[in-house]
């Protein structure tokens, strides 16, 4: 069996070797790899800066601050939470702060492009909370129902409700969202997980620009940052700690109390010192050329793809990811295409699609997306090298030969793009 060091050397080549293309996942700085190894590790750090459990803090209280000052400067908010583990972890203490079990919270559908923590059966929230899902109204634009929307926010009375999503390649009206919230009394929630570098960099929309009280988010992703969580908010930051009362003033207060004690122990001090230097990073004007650069990408890979005969659900792409149809494409399911597109180096993820008739775990879909190849220095004119490749994958999908010789081209032409670390 192999060693640790061993299998770590092995994923860096398979890093350096292939084209990253979930969408989710990206390629991080040196000083973001770093941070992430530091000693801030081996340091317990239960509570909030200046309001510790342990001593020795001096050096976790500044890191923390940083990261909560630079997030603050980069989305305008009034808050920041950066202890969650991940976006989930985010999610969940959010839920906990504003919601009581049986409390209704009116989110995405899974299939039409939420997340697992959006209200999924098999997800824990689930069991607590009552989740009334939102779907695309047409699978070819994207166009979510806004007046059904409003409709189902009237009859239901949803304490939250959640803008967001893992799947869905277009943006959401924000504005059509604050309207409903505001009618029916729930606080606003913006997941942006997948879009949190795109915000950052200027190329997609705020929503605390349009009233949302609250948004949660992954680190990585766009952002490029360590795998993590983070809750930015509006509101009363200086409410006491002990303050009960469920209020969109209190929401800082309570989301503190809902992170650490309630859903979280010791903060990940690494991590944090992590997300403090990819803060930095996104603050700079190098990271708006970079976000621009994702958008134009993904739309130049679109536009390849569909040449080749790749159904796109939306037509297209507003954001830095593609849904292909690929069984609409070429009859073939979703892990039947990732297996061949791994053969060739080029790594992306089976999905769901609007009202699939095929299941889960071989399902219709496709997901792809550009930040991470984006961070590797490509550019539009590379998209259509990734799209032809991906048509070949498929049409020699049984020929392991030939699939070797695409793989040996893909290999050759990554090489070219040394990862971030490495530089």
């Amino acid at each position: 069996m192999l060693d640790v060091m061993q299998l770590i050397e092995l994923e860096t080549q398979r890093q350096r070797r292939g084209l990253e293309l979930i969408p989710s996942e990206n390629y991080v700085s040196r000083d973001v790899l770093k941070a992430i190894g530091s000693v801030f590790t081996n340091k317990y750090a239960e509570g909030y800066p200046g309001k510790r459990y342990y001593g020795g803090q001096e050096y976790t209280d500044q890191v923390e601050l940083l990261a909560i000052e630079r997030a603050k400067e980069l989305f305008k908010a009034d808050h920041a939470n950066v202890q969650p583990h991940s976006g989930a972890s985010a999610n969940n203490a959010l839920y906990a702060a504003w919601l009581d079990p049986g409390d209704t919270v009116l989110a995405m559908d899974l299939s039409h492009g939420g997340h697992l923590t959006h209200g999924a059966p098999v997800t824990l929230s689930a069991s607590l909370y009552r989740f009334i899902r939102y779907k695309i109204k047409d699978i070819s634009t994207g166009e979510i129902d806004y007046d059904e929307l409003r409709q189902m926010a009237l009859k239901y009375r949803p304490k939250i409700i959640m803008a967001g999503f893992s799947s869905f390649p277009r943006q959401l009206n924000y504005g059509k969202f604050a309207e409903i919230g505001k009618e029916v009394g729930a606080l606003l929630v913006a997941d942006m997980s997948h879009i949190a570098g795109l915000i950052a960099g200027g190329v997609a929309e705020n929503p605390f620009d349009y009233g949302f009280h609250v948004i949660t988010t992954t680190t990585h992703k766009t952002l490029r940052g360590p795998r993590g969580g983070m809750i930015l908010s509006k509101g009363n930051v200086s409410t006491p700690l002990n303050q009960v009362e469920k209020t969109i003033e209190n929401i800082p207060t309570l989301i503190d109390r809902a992170v650490f004690p309630g859903t979280q122990g010791g903060p990940h001090m690494h991590t944090i010192a992590a997300k403090a230097v990819c803060f930095g990073e996104a603050l700079q004007p190098e990271f708006k050329v970079y976000a621009q650069q994702v958008v134009k990408n993904a739309a130049a890979l679109a536009e390849a793809l569909k040449k080749r005969g790749f159904q796109l659900v939306t037509g297209g792409t507003s954001n830095h990811m593609m849904l292909i149809n690929i069984y609409g494409s070429f009859g073939i399911d979703g892990h039947e295409a990732e297996t061949a597109f791994d053969a060739i180096g080029l790594t992306m993820n089976k999905n769901v699609i609007a009202d699939d008739p095929l299941p889960a775990f071989r399902p219709s879909g496709i997901r792809l997306g550009t930040p991470a190849v984006t961070t590797k220095g490509l550019k539009e004119k590379d998209m259509d090298k990734i799209a032809a490749w991906m048509r070949q994958a498929v049409d020699h999908r049984d020929d392991k030969a030939k699939l070797d010789e695409i793989h040996q081209e893909v290999e050759a032409f990554s090489l070219q793009f040394p990862l971030p670390s490495d530089q």
